[in-house]
C-alpha cells in the first residue's frame, strides 16, 4: 500500500474511535491521541459540540446568526459546534437545567434552580447592557403602571428573566395585579402586542426596539429596569478545558479579526443589531446583579 494511502487510512481509524472515545473513554482517547499523533485539541475536536440558544427570536432568525459564527470557530480551531434551539424558552430552560447543551447562550442559568446544572460563563456580549421594560403601542390611551391593574398583559414565559422576572417584581412591589399572557419567546409576545391581543407586554427592552423597528411598531415605554449585562455564553463542566480555551479565544478575537468581523458584521444584520459586536472574555463574577435579583425579589418561586 502506497504510504499516503495508509497514511490516510490510519488517520481514519483514528477519528472513528475518537467517536467512540472522546467523552466516555478518556484513557482510551489518550491512547488513540497518542498512537496518531494528534494534539490534545485535534483530538477533542473530532466530536461535535452542542450548543443551545434561548429561545428569544425566531428559529429561522437564531441560525442566522449563530450558525456563520459557528462556521467561523470551526475554521479556526476544529471544533464543531451545533446549534440547538428548543421551541420556546421553558423548554430551553428545562433542556439547560438537565445540563443537555455543552454550551449554552442563556441567562436562565442564574435562576437558583439551575444550581445543579453548574454552567459557568466564559464570554459576555460587547454590546450594551439589557434592561427589562413594559410597554404598550404608542397609539394605546394607557399612560401609567397602574392603568394596566386587572388588564392583560403579555410576557415572553415565566422562564424569562427580563421579559416576565424583573418587570412582573415591579408589578408587585406596586401592587398592581394583572392578568399573565404568555408567548413562548420574546418575540412572540411581541407580535401578540402589535396584533392588540395585549395591552402591553413584558419585554427585553434591547430586543423590543430591534423588533419595533424591522416590524414599523412604534411603541411606549411605561417602565424601565436598571440594566443588567446581556446574556452570556456558558460551558457545563464536562466539556474539556482544551476546547473551552479554543472556542472562547477564537470567539474573543473575532473582532480584531478581519474575517471574524466580517462574520459578526454580517449576523448583525440579519437581527438589526448595532455596534458594538462580538464577544468578550467574561467571569460568573460578571453576573453577581443577576443572583442578587433573585436574592431580593418578591416573585413567589424566583428563589
Amino acid at each position: 500500500m502506497p504510504r499516503a494511502r495508509r497514511k490516510m487510512h490510519l488517520m481514519k481509524r483514528v477519528i472513528c474511535a475518537l467517536r467512540l472515545a472522546v467523552r466516555a473513554r478518556p484513557l482510551a482517547l489518550l491512547l488513540v491521541m497518542l498512537a496518531g499523533g494528534l494534539s490534545p485539541l485535534a483530538a477533542q475536536a473530532a466530536d461535535s459540540w452542542s450548543f443551545g440558544v434561548l429561545s428569544q427570536r425566531s428559529a429561522v432568525l437564531t441560525a442566522q446568526y449563530w450558525n456563520p459564527i459557528f462556521d467561523y470557530v470551526q475554521r479556526k480551531t476544529g471544533v464543531l459546534l451545533v446549534l440547538k434551539i428548543a421551541r420556546s424558552a421553558p423548554e430551553s430552560n428545562a433542556a439547560t437545567v438537565d445540563g443537555q447543551y455543552d454550551f449554552v447562550y442563556s441567562n436562565a442559568i442564574f435562576q437558583p434552580r439551575m444550581a445543579r446544572a453548574n454552567y459557568q460563563v466564559i464570554l459576555r456580549p460587547n454590546d450594551d447592557a439589557i434592561t427589562g421594560q413594559i410597554v404598550t403601542l404608542e397609539s394605546s390611551p394607557i399612560q401609567t403602571l397602574q392603568a394596566l391593574r386587572g388588564q392583560p398583559v403579555g410576557f415572553p414565559s415565566q422562564d424569562a428573566f427580563v421579559g416576565y422576572a424583573v418587570p412582573m417584581d415591579a408589578l408587585l412591589r406596586q401592587g398592581i395585579a394583572v392578568v399573565p399572557v404568555y408567548g413562548g419567546n420574546q418575540e412572540g409576545i411581541m407580535a401578540q402586542l402589535k396584533a392588540g391581543r395585549v395591552v402591553a407586554a413584558g419585554v427585553n427592552g434591547q430586543l423590543m426596539q430591534t423588533f419595533a423597528a424591522r416590524e414599523a411598531m412604534p411603541y411606549r415605554v411605561l417602565w424601565e429596569s436598571p440594566a443588567f449585562l446581556n446574556l452570556p455564553i456558558a460551558v457545563h463542566s464536562r466539556v474539556p478545558k482544551v476546547v473551552v480555551n479554543a472556542v472562547r479565544q477564537a470567539i474573543d478575537g473575532m473582532e480584531s479579526d478581519a474575517e471574524g468581523l466580517r462574520v459578526l458584521e454580517a449576523t448583525a444584520r440579519v437581527i438589526g443589531q448595532k455596534p458594538p459586536y462580538g464577544f468578550r472574555v467574561s467571569s460568573p463574577a460578571d453576573y453577581r446583579s443577576y443572583k442578587d435579583f433573585y436574592r431580593h425579589t418578591v416573585l413567589k418561586g424566583a428563589h
